[in-house]
């Protein structure tokens, strides 16, 4: 498919229109094919730089939320009927910036991995469920440009064009497996989680590519003052952090701690113009972090509050690595037998945190109820817990013989 078949409106740039959309929306009936496009390599922020949407009775619209600005007559309209999103985790937060919460969802590429299906990318998908083939190569292109190419729009509106056939074929199919009452309360999770911001990551600087083999705090503080500096300009200037200074940059200042401002720009990362006219907002980030009292300096590691990573069981317990263990393997087992991906069957870290400690589940009411706690959903917990039981008693037994 090279274009919709019936074409497109937009994108709506004007009140008048939108107005006119929701209204329609309202009127009408059926599930709605939603997605969004951001430009997550180039803008700081992840808002949503258009909107698709399309239901058979009102075709495939274009919205430029950019210029529309508020969106919120479209709330009470969506929030009536079904969405149909391919990946919707990596659109519902940006449409819930926007006001726009889903009362019921359909996640195509979440139905095609509990069908087992191998590839699961909206591309293959359509391909091998609806015989199509998509014209696609402008998903990392810098979404923010106004105005938006022709090329580019007609490769939006393409994302939305089939989707409500997809979810038709894809039901049929979880439902010929017997795993249409697994999909349903994984989207309603979904939908219940839209609305729900992501919680503030501890120390974001620590994810700085290259950091792990940094082990000095000084080091770390460095790492951590630049990072900090290059966040509130990316912020201020909405460009992606990459864009105003690279993590290599930062590790490398950090590392090799320049002492004056000549030093710093005769680094290769500074040579370029426009590190130069910011030379010295990086080497004051760089002296305040000299300054720090030898107190204030960061720890090399966070403390973590739960299990470790699965990699250090087998020094710190070995008896819940065996545990572990065995529950992974009954996991694989399960997971060939209902050819639904591991991950899918249940989350590696419910798993771990059930496994881990004086606390550990070693009986099925026990672990069921430390499963739902923790957010598994129903139909995960019935499948999975046996299993669990199972490999965890056929474990002790052979380690007690």
């Amino acid at each position: 498919m090279l274009a919709p078949r019936t074409g497109f409106r937009g994108p709506l740039t004007d009140r008048a229109a939108l107005d006119g959309l929701a209204a329609a929306l309202s009127a009408g009936t059926g599930s709605i094919a939603l997605d969004t496009e951001r430009a997550s390599g180039f803008r700081y922020s992840q808002r949503a730089q258009l909107i698709q949407l399309r239901r058979e009775d009102v075709g495939t619209v274009l919205l430029d939320p950019i210029a529309l600005g508020d969106l919120s007559v479209l709330t009470a309209p969506l929030a009536r009927f079904e969405w149909v999103l391919h990946a919707a985790s990596q659109d519902l937060p940006c449409l819930a910036e926007e006001n726009l919460l889903p009362g019921s969802l359909f996640d195509t590429e979440l139905a095609g991995r509990l069908a087992g299906l191998p590839r699961v990318g909206l591309g293959p998908l359509v391909e091998s469920q609806l015989g199509l083939s998509l014209s696609k190569g402008h998903g990392a292109d810098d979404w923010s440009v106004r105005p938006l190419p022709q090329a580019w729009l007609i490769y939006a509106a393409l994302d939305v064009e089939v989707l409500i056939e997809l979810q038709a074929v894809l039901t049929t199919l979880l439902e010929e497996q017997g795993k249409w009452e697994w999909a349903r309360q994984e989207f309603a999770a979904l939908a219940a989680g839209a609305a729900v911001p992501t919680p503030p990551r501890v120390d974001p600087w620590r994810r700085t590519s290259g950091i792990h083999k940094i082990k000095d705090r000084r080091v770390l503080a460095i790492v951590s003052e630049l990072w900090t500096t290059r966040d509130r300009i990316a912020r201020e200037r909405d460009l992606a952090p990459h864009r105003v200074l690279p993590d290599t940059a930062i590790v490398d200042v950090a590392v090799n701690q320049p002492t004056t401002l000549n030093d710093l720009v005769g680094r290769p990362v500074f040579r370029g113009r426009m590190q130069r006219r910011q030379a010295n907002i990086w080497f004051d980030a760089l002296s305040r972090a000299r300054r720090l009292p030898a107190a204030e300096l960061p720890p090399v590691s966070l403390r973590q509050d739960g299990p470790p990573p699965a990699s250090r069981w087998a020094t710190k317990d070995p008896e819940a690595h065996r545990r572990l263990s065995a529950a992974r393997s009954a996991l694989a087992e399960l997971s060939e037998e209902v050819s639904t991906p591991v991950e899918n069957l249940l989350s590696p870290a419910l798993l771990r945190g059930a496994l881990w400690g004086p606390d550990a589940a070693h009986d099925e009411s026990t672990l069921a109820g430390q499963l739902t706690a923790a957010g598994a959903r129903p139909w995960q917990v019935e499948l999975t817990v046996p299993r669990v039981i199972a490999a965890l008693a056929d474990a002790e037994t052979s380690t007690t013989a």
